[in-house]
């Protein structure tokens, strides 16, 4: 009996575990030949009434993984590596392009467009998410923004920044 109560108490705690931080839509942007960089994109959604942050990614798909986000500022627009992508309490936070984002430097291999690659995300509340991602095909990256082509014109160049 005391066996059954333990187990089934295991089972509570850790289906409570599983549905406090939900990932969703995760997907992996398709790399032409020769490109040795990507980027992973998705939705965290946060159950729980705390606050929490993505803290890191780990894969075996690239040497280095980077949380980054994005900034516009006199039509120049600038990506940088973060710390933390927070999710606030009873909240989604969406990784898209022109937003956060987690990208992915010095891939072992081109990403083509039906494979899936695994992703381990690790939150500030020790939570740890396994995350299965397929490879989507790239569609123009200003138009994935949501930028329209007055936005693209008005754009004199794009800068880069990584570490």
């Amino acid at each position: 009996m005391l066996k059954k109560i333990i187990l089934v108490s295991l089972v509570c705690i850790s289906s409570v575990l599983a549905s406090s931080i939900e990932v969703i839509n995760a997907y992996v942007r398709e790399t032409p030949p020769s490109v040795p960089n990507s980027a992973l994109f998705l939705t965290i959604v946060n159950n729980t009434s705390k606050n929490v942050s993505l803290l890191e990614v780990k894969s075996n798909i690239a040497k280095n993984i980077e949380l980054h986000t994005h900034e516009m500022k006199n039509h120049i627009m600038k990506m940088y590596q973060i710390d933390k992508i927070d999710i606030k309490a009873l909240s989604k936070t969406i990784l898209k392009p022109g937003s956060f984002h987690i990208m992915l430097f010095g891939l072992k291999k081109r990403l083509k467009v039906g494979e899936d690659f695994n992703f381990e995300l690790i939150f500030s509340n020790g939570q740890k998410i396994l995350v299965n991602a397929p490879v989507k095909k790239v569609i123009n990256g200003m138009q994935e923004m949501g930028m329209n082509k007055v936005d693209m014109k008005k754009m004199k160049r794009i800068k880069i920044k990584t570490h």
